[in-house]
């Protein structure tokens, strides 16, 4: 601990803004997970729920569940199946179903992409932060005494040079984050869509 505090002090005031985007980040990384999470689990709960109904063609059941549930893919089936009430057009009732995918997705997309702005923010505050600190240092060195200048010099680029460090020690937690929600995402967008034609499929028997 006392070691991450020492290079918390010596990397200068842009260690603290770059600390706060890292907890920002790991935060909302945080929410969404447990979003995700959630959603994923209530989606597949939901659907084994709507099977029976859907195997048996009660589609009123349907559309009645899609309206007291807050899962998705309730809401996706029982557009499909309210689509139903007056058409039996297949393509029909996939564009409503459709329709229902392309609402649910920015749910679930949503403040993700802040996690990958978020990194870039670290990174660059980390160079931005290193240049000060060498252009402080290459000013102080340019007064010094010359027997000093190697010795001051070094420690100056010594201690700019975490503020690099720490911006990339933010930045790649962070852009593993967004990696693994953007997999999780388009995996439960995508067993969305295989809800939509499994549901699909049990019209043509």
């Amino acid at each position: 601990m006392n070691t991450i505090v020492t290079f918390i002090q010596e990397g200068g005031a842009f260690m603290y803004p770059i600390a706060i985007v890292l907890a920002l980040g790991l935060a909302i990384a945080l929410e969404r997970w447990i979003f995700l999470t959630g959603a994923k689990s209530s989606n597949r709960k939901a659907f084994d729920a709507m099977m029976p109904f859907i195997k048996k063609g009660q589609y009123e059941a349907l559309v009645k569940m899609s309206d007291s549930s807050s899962a998705p893919i309730c809401r996706i089936i029982g557009a499909g199946a309210a689509r139903m009430r007056v058409t039996q057009n297949r393509d029909d009732i996939s564009y409503a179903m459709e329709e229902g995918v392309m609402e649910a997705t920015p749910r679930l997309e949503k403040r993700t992409s802040y996690i990958a702005t978020l990194a870039n923010i670290a990174t660059l505050m980390g160079l931005l932060g290193t240049i000060i600190g060498l252009i402080d240092a290459f000013s102080a060195v340019a007064t010094a005494e010359p027997s000093e200048k190697a010795a001051m010099l070094s420690a100056s680029i010594s201690v700019a040079m975490n503020t690099t460090a720490f911006g990339l020690i933010a930045a790649i937690p962070l852009i593993l984050s967004h990696a693994l929600l953007q997999t999780k995402t388009t995996e439960i967008v995508d067993s969305l869509e295989m809800a939509g034609v499994k549901f699909l499929n049990t019209l043509s028997h």
